[in-house]
């Protein structure tokens, strides 16, 4: 039975109309008369356009092709490539005769890549380049019932056979099709495994049907004329969403592989909508600080009448109260002069921005849209289908991850962790029935693990991860992502851990931001350079005051006591954050034991 609640937020369910099954809502989107481009992909040094008549033959051929393989309804085969094309075509083909799309993030260790392969008993894998494929193919033998493994270079040779496939059988496609159920098992996506080994997510047909359906139900979010631009890795349901969205709304999405890569694609796509996670906005926030702090004179003074200007007109957004004529047209002057240059970067055309996978610091999107550029946090797991509620253009709270979406039903257990259900819930843990009885009640709740707190408005808030909450040895309760996304806040900080589980005191580990500190250390008497800046007294003098700034909005018990400035930032690579560069604690705290004894040492 569910757990007793203090407060729960729900919308009614609507009944769907016909197949709901992602097979459907993919001929749907192919058979409707739309005139603008499906996607957007750079070739050379220009963006190509595909229409939808283009990719509808280009994934009807490889769908044939995955038949005349002899890859058929429930087989899981998996994808390993960036944010390209060729994946979401291949998704579409998999998905249309009802095997089940298994996604590995390209920035995956050889052993992770071997583990998912494994535990899914994948039968086929797609890979970007012949170097994941060698990898692969060289442990073979470890993976028994691996029968394909495919680069995208081979993808034209797959869609020849489904040519001669569909000339030999031209209703095979329409038959499976017409075989896949909503309860069909669409995809099994692994979690990033902040706590220990990915868990595949079993998430059938109806959890992402319905997904898309509660999205287009939402007011001011999608239009058919919308330009995306996505970056976001299609291995994370947040980016996978995203393609299922642009297929059921029928807007333009330009795929950007390499996120190295964001800032000139957001100047030549000009998108008017951009899903990211946090750390992006987080970076663009740090920039525009440091540029509008290096401005002097008259210009100084037009930034900071301009930011005055804006943030009373965001005090009176958020209220839902017009603009007095006087304010409006100071703001279109502040625009003009200095916002516009800020929204340059982001293209210029911006709706909105859509933030996801982390925390949003309240602050970042406050300072946004002081700037009239609107950020709309939101809140889901892989586990509910990517969300349960999100912030909308003309309903928003900053601070919280809006209110709670149709079709979904939110509850607060008595011990604060929230717990949602609905038919975006999905079905449980691929042989993991120990975990999935954890997670999912018998009741159909699923426990998100996350603290949080609905307002009388229906306004979801998080307060931190329920595994995460440190409990001090005075027995004080400590939620560190606050903490740390406060200390993030400062241009000189890239990550921040709080420590303090047992511990008699509040702690963190902080690694700089290379790019401002070099700017800082240019100007730094004595100079500072490399690897000396993490224990340069001037760099610890500097970090102290942001910390003492941090402690000045925090309970007592909640203070930073003692810091430690690492050498290098937490990285993919040490596997220290995940691909959408959250911390993984465990893996942080262990790579870093030395540092965090010498913090409490007496």
């Amino acid at each position: 039975m569910a757990t007793e609640t203090t407060d729960t937020a729900s919308s009614s369910v609507s009944p769907g109309e016909g197949p709901r099954t992602l097979a459907a809502l993919w001929q749907q989107a192919i058979s409707e008369d739309r005139g603008r481009p499906a996607y957007l992909v750079q070739d050379g040094g220009a963006w190509r356009e595909v229409s939808w008549g283009e990719a509808a033959r280009r994934v009807d051929e490889l769908a044939h092709g995955f038949l005349s393989l002899g890859v058929k309804k429930g087989d899981p085969f998996a994808i390993l490539a960036r944010t390209r094309l060729e994946w979401t075509l291949l998704d579409f083909a998999l998905l249309s005769i009802g095997a089940v799309v298994v996604p590995i993030y390209p920035t995956s260790s050889q052993g992770e890549i071997e583990y998912i392969l494994r535990h899914s008993d994948a039968i086929g894998l797609a890979v970007e380049d012949s170097e994941h494929a060698a990898q692969v193919s060289q442990r073979r033998a470890e993976l028994p019932r691996l029968e394909h493994v495919l680069t995208f270079s081979d993808l034209d040779d797959l869609a020849s056979r489904g040519r001669d496939h569909l000339a030999r059988d031209s209703d095979a496609l329409e038959r499976v099709g017409a075989s896949i159920t909503e309860d069909d098992p669409l995809t099994c996506m692994y979690t990033s495994g902040t706590t220990g080994p990915p868990k595949g997510c079993l998430l059938s047909h109806r959890n992402y049907y319905v997904m898309t359906t509660i999205i287009e139900e939402l007011p001011d979010i999608g239009m058919s004329n919308d330009r995306m631009l996505l970056y976001l890795p299609l291995a994370h349901t947040f980016g996978r969403l995203m393609h299922f969205w642009g297929a059921r709304e029928g807007f333009t999405i330009a795929f950007c592989p390499d996120p190295q890569q964001i800032a000139p694609a957001l100047e030549e796509v000009r998108p008017t909508l951009l899903p990211s996670v946090p750390r992006m906005f987080e970076k663009v926030h740090t920039a525009v600080l440091a540029q509008f702090d290096a401005a002097t004179g008259v210009r100084r003074r037009l930034v900071g009448w301009s930011l005055s200007v804006g943030q009373r007109a965001s005090r009176l957004r958020q209220q839902s109260r017009p603009l007095p004529p006087g304010l409006a047209a100071q703001l279109r002057i502040a625009d003009r002069l200095v916002f516009s240059k800020v929204k340059n970067r982001l293209g210029g055309e911006l709706r909105f921005a859509i933030s996801g996978g982390a925390p949003l610091a309240r602050e970042v999107a406050e300072f946004f849209h002081a700037l009239d550029i609107m950020i709309l946090e939101g809140y889901g797991q892989t586990e509910g289908t990517t969300a349960c509620a999100v912030n909308l253009p003309r309903r928003f709270r900053f601070g919280t991850v809006g209110p709670v979406m149709p079709r979904c039903e939110v509850r607060i257990a008595e011990d604060g962790e929230i717990l949602v259900r609905g038919e975006t819930v999905f079905a449980g843990y691929l042989k993991d029935t120990e975990a999935t009885r954890t997670t999912l009640t018998d009741d159909g709740w699923l426990k998100t693990g996350d603290i949080g707190a609905l307002d009388p408005d229906g306004f979801l808030t998080i307060t931190d991860r329920k595994k995460d909450i440190l409990v001090t040895a005075s027995g004080k309760n400590v939620a560190p992502q606050n903490i740390e996304n406060a200390l993030k806040g400062s241009k000189y900080v890239s990550q921040a851990l709080v420590l303090g589980d047992r511990r008699p005191y509040v702690a963190a580990l902080v690694t700089l931001d290379v790019e401002e500190m070099d700017k800082w250390a240019a100007q730094a008497e004595p100079p500072v350079e490399g690897p000396a800046l993490a224990v340069a007294p001037q760099v610890r003098e500097l970090i102290q005051e942001v910390v003492n700034e941090v402690n000045g909005n925090l309970a007592r018990h909640e203070q930073i006591k003692r810091f430690q400035i690492l050498e290098r930032d937490f990285s993919a690579e040490d596997g220290e954050v995940t691909p959408t560069l959250k911390l993984k604690r465990r893996v942080c705290e262990d790579h870093f034991a030395a540092e965090i004894e010498n913090l409490y040492r007496s």
